[in-house]
């Protein structure tokens, strides 16, 4: 086995038995650390939209290239020391980009407390991983705001990274970490700064699209798996063609809409932000409704493409 195989495998395993221990140190919480600094710098300094656009460019090219360069350079240090110590350090940034076992982890923690019926402590545990408002939410709304969690962090938590992890391991003498370094900078990005709204709209403009570029491919690559998985393709895409399409973003809409196809329900409505109430498309058929047991299918789902992305590779790996 080649040491972007081992590499790959080891990371995918980390993920599953361990994820991202709490109080760890974390790549996406330096960036994180960056974004907050370089947000706070621009708008107390910057105030013309131009020059906050053009500091937007700076921030999203400057933290996606310098995260994957640090990565190479760490990795290339720790393999000059040792290589079994190249290939332990690069597994383990590897998998700090996969976030499979923290999405899980996050929906049973609101779903254990949603089975005690303490509706209050979870709509506070849920307030951790949504961005809406949850102090009013009911039991079906909160159900609905995990699966939406968890099928649009599906693709850019899960697949996308594994995708570039995949790419960089194709690529002679960059790797996997590199490339899922960086796309995890521009994901951290779109998160912290990639919004609409003040005073995000001309420092994050940049940042939101170059995630939306970054996410498409991967996105469509777990919908066509999706809808191989649930043996009726052409039913899965027609209903994504007729309800992502009427997301305002390129992604999101299309890896949540695959999810309610596939599982037979629903997603999308009225959420509130802030007070102010947003509707979002509806996505899916109503079939069924959204109960703990969809939810346990929808995280077995990603975790099925996952293995099956990962085993691809590593197969085509083996014949270079």
């Amino acid at each position: 086995m080649s040491n972007n195989q081992l590499i790959l495998a080891i990371a995918a395993t980390l993920d599953y038995l361990i994820g991202d221990p709490w109080g760890w140190p974390h790549p996406v919480r330096l960036m994180g650390w960056v974004i907050q600094h370089f947000q706070t710098f621009t708008a107390k300094y910057l105030h013309h939209p131009l020059a906050q656009r053009s500091a937007g460019i700076v921030l999203a090219i400057g933290l996606v290239t310098s995260s994957g360069i640090v990565g190479w350079l760490i990795i290339q240090t720790a393999q000059s020391l040792h290589p079994l110590l190249g290939i332990i350090i690069a597994s383990i940034l590897l998998a700090s980009c996969f976030a499979g076992r923290s999405l899980r982890t996050a929906g049973e923690e609101v779903l254990r407390s949603l089975n005690q019926k303490d509706i209050a402590t979870t709509r506070s545990i849920l307030s951790r991983y949504v961005g809406r408002d949850t102090d009013r939410l009911t039991e079906p709304e909160i159900l609905r705001a995990v699966l939406e969690t968890v099928t649009e962090n599906a693709t850019d938590g899960v697949i996308a990274p594994l995708f570039y992890a995949i790419l960089g391991a194709f690529l002679p003498g960059v790797g996997s970490v590199p490339l899922a370094l960086a796309y995890k900078a521009a994901s951290t990005l779109d998160s912290m700064v990639g919004y609409r709204e003040y005073p995000y709209i001309y420092i994050g403009w940049f940042s939101a699209k170059q995630e939306d570029i970054l996410t498409w491919l991967p996105c469509r690559l777990l919908v066509i798996t999706l809808a191989i998985l649930s043996g009726k393709p052409l039913s899965v895409w027609r209903i994504c063609q007729r309800d992502a399409i009427k997301d305002s973003s390129p992604n999101s809409g299309w890896s949540e809409c695959a999810y309610a196809a596939v599982l037979g329900v629903q997603l999308g409505g009225t959420n509130w932000y802030r007070g102010v109430a947003k509707q979002k498309p509806l996505l899916g058929d109503p079939i069924y409704p959204i109960t703990t047991e969809k939810i346990k299918q929808a995280t077995l789902l990603t975790r099925y493409c996952f293995l099956i992305w990962l085993t691809i590779a590593l197969v085509i790996l083996s014949l270079f």
